[in-house]
């Protein structure tokens, strides 16, 4: 079983993949976690990343397919922040066909604008590793971890300025991917609007289908 993850900036596609995997016991594919770990070493993938704008295709698709030759993907696996272009998708596309693979379904995660940015722009993390958001889910103490003490950081790629232009790059660039996968008949629209589990049950209730 292999699938992919699409929707805007802050429509939950790294809940919903955790959730996906932890079921069906298949490998998450995270460009967006492997990027994070490469800007810390390359300066080049890191002004992308601050900047909202989109990593060129060619360093991305090297980065997938290099990923893709290891043994552990052989049981399946669910791509998630690739493809994000159409050319990408093609390129998939070919490189699964080489290897005799497929992909089963993708799911197009929706939400509207006002919501994706009001989920990102109130993201708070620390070093630590924990997470925070300024109304789901706010710490006891006003920007200072529960659990270190420490200040919590707010990403530079999460400031309202950035997140806008994150998502005018997905509507223009990453959209047209829905149109690509309705036309190949295995998109699979989902509302993202509700919470965290009624967004998974309709991506179960089309997996076990």
């Amino acid at each position: 079983m292999n699938y992919i993850l699409l929707g805007p900036p802050g429509a939950g596609k790294g809940t919903q993949a955790k959730l996906i995997v932890d079921e069906f016991k298949i490998l998450h594919l995270s460009t967006g976690d492997m990027f994070r770990e490469a800007k810390k070493s390359d300066p080049v993938i890191k002004e992308y990343l601050s900047s909202g704008h989109l990593v060129p295709d060619e360093i991305v698709i090297d980065m997938v397919v290099k990923r893709l030759e290891k043994d552990d993907v052989q049981k399946g696996f669910l791509l998630d922040g690739f493809p994000r272009t159409v050319h990408q998708a093609q390129e998939l596309d070919k490189i699964l066909q080489e290897k005799h693979k497929k992909i089963a379904a993708v799911f197009s995660i929706q939400i509207d604008n006002h919501e994706a940015v009001r989920r990102i722009s109130g993201r708070r993390v620390c070093v630590c590793g924990a997470s925070f958001h300024v109304s789901m889910l706010a710490p006891k103490k006003e920007n200072i971890c529960d659990y270190c003490g420490k200040d919590l950081l707010h990403r530079s790629d999460d400031k309202e300025d950035v997140v806008r232009e994150r998502l005018s790059v997905y509507e223009t660039q990453t959209k047209p991917l829905i149109d690509y996968y309705k036309k190949s008949g295995i998109l699979v629209e989902i509302d993202g609007h509700g919470n965290e589990k009624k967004v998974f049950e309709q991506i179960k209730k089309s997996i076990n289908e």
